[in-house]
C-alpha cells in the first residue's frame, strides 16, 4: 500500500518542531526549494532589451543540459530507493549507496539540480538565472557538507567513499571536497 504524504514526511523526519529549529536540516530544504521555484521567474534583464541577441545554439545546449540533468536525477533517485530523503539527515537504518549514479559522485541529485539550473540559465540567457545557479550551488554544497557529517556517523565506510568519490562536480572547487 502506498504511503500517504504525511507518512512519508514523518519517515523522512519532517516535523513542525524541525521547521522551527532546523533539527534535521529542514531550512536547507526550504532554501533549496525556494531557489528551484525561482527558476520559474522570467529572464531578467531580458537580453533583447540590452541589445544582446542570445544564440540559438546556446538555447539548444541549455535544453539538452536540462534533459541530461533530469535523467541524471532520475537515475540517482532510482539508485537510492528507500534511502531517498530531501533532508540532509540520513533515514535511520538506510543503506549506504555507492554504486550507479553514486559511483560517479556522492551527491548526484544535487549535481542534477545544478545541471538543470545551468540548462535553464543557458536556455533563457538570463543573468538572474545565472545568479540562481550560483546561489543554488552554495546552498547545495553547504547542505551536502551537513549531510556528510551525519553519514560519517551512520556509516563507518563513508570516510573511504568520501576519499575516492567526487562530492558534486568533480574537480570544481567548492563542489568537490574529497579528503586527503
Amino acid at each position: 500500500m502506498p504511503e500517504t504524504l504525511k507518512q512519508r514526511l514523518q519517515r523522512w523526519g519532517f516535523s513542525w518542531a524541525g521547521l522551527r529549529d532546523n533539527r534535521h536540516g529542514e531550512w536547507w530544504v526550504l532554501a533549496q526549494m525556494a531557489l528551484i521555484a525561482a527558476h520559474a521567474l522570467p529572464p531578467e534583464p531580458p537580453l533583447g532589451a540590452l541589445g544582446l541577441p542570445w544564440p540559438l545554439a546556446l538555447r539548444i545546449t541549455g535544453a539538452v543540459v536540462v534533459v541530461i540533468g533530469r535523467a541524471s536525477g532520475a537515475q540517482g533517485a532510482f539508485n537510492l530507493g528507500d534511502s531517498l530523503s530531501p533532508l540532509p539527515e540520513p533515514i535511520p537504518g538506510a543503506a549506504l549507496v555507492t554504486d550507479g549514479a553514486y559511483g560517479r559522485c556522492r551527491h548526484p541529485l544535487y549535481q542534477s539540480l545544478l545541471l538543470c539550473s545551468l540548462g535553464v540559465a543557458l536556455l533563457l540567457g538570463s543573468l538572474l538565472h545565472l545568479g540562481l545557479l550560483l546561489a543554488l550551488a552554495i546552498v547545495l554544497a553547504l547542505k551536502a557538507r551537513r549531510e556528510e557529517q551525519r553519514l560519517c556517523l551512520s556509516h563507518p565506510d563513508y570516510a573511504a567513499y568520501r576519499q575516492r568519490t567526487p562530492a558534486i562536480i568533480p574537480h570544481l572547487p567548492g563542489l568537490d571536497w574529497r579528503t586527503a
